[in-house]
């Protein structure tokens, strides 16, 4: 259910920012909220030390994980329950990936292009999560 719930939401904000092609532009998400749906925050200000390096496209899915915190903490992450649900590491880390490889961005691939590498270079994200999310929406 709360898988469900989390594709839903993470539609929902892709609609809000007009995102119909990857990538999606999480620094402008975090930069420029719609409607002041959660804090501003200036990527360009944090220190390095949050951000994984181990793949060239790590630190979209580290700035991911910041904005998914700050839509939870959020009076309009709240109001969709999203500070409970997402206490979970896990599920902070799959509703991330919802963000960067959108459900029906993803199942309007090719299935040809339907596979880790592929979607790695299409939605910049790193390998490993370019697989989990083909697994999540099996």
């Amino acid at each position: 259910m709360e898988q469900k719930e989390l594709e839903t939401i993470a539609t929902e904000i892709c609609d809000t920012y007009d995102i119909f092609a990857p990538p999606v532009p999480v620094e402008i998400m975090l930069q420029k909220p719609r409607d002041n749906m959660w804090e501003e925050l200036d990527p360009s200000q944090l220190s390095g030390s949050f951000m994984s390096i181990r793949d060239r496209y790590s630190p979209r899915m580290s700035l991911a994980r910041m904005l998914v915190r700050h839509i939870a903490a959020s009076d309009w992450g709240q109001e969709r329950n999203l500070h409970t649900i997402l206490g979970d590491t896990q599920l902070l880390n799959m509703f991330a990936r919802m963000l960067l490889m959108p459900k029906d961005m993803v199942l309007g691939l090719t299935s040809s292009a339907r596979n880790p590498k592929t979607m790695s270079i299409h939605f910049e994200v790193p390998q490993d999560d370019a697989r989990e999310r083909l697994l999540e929406l099996l």
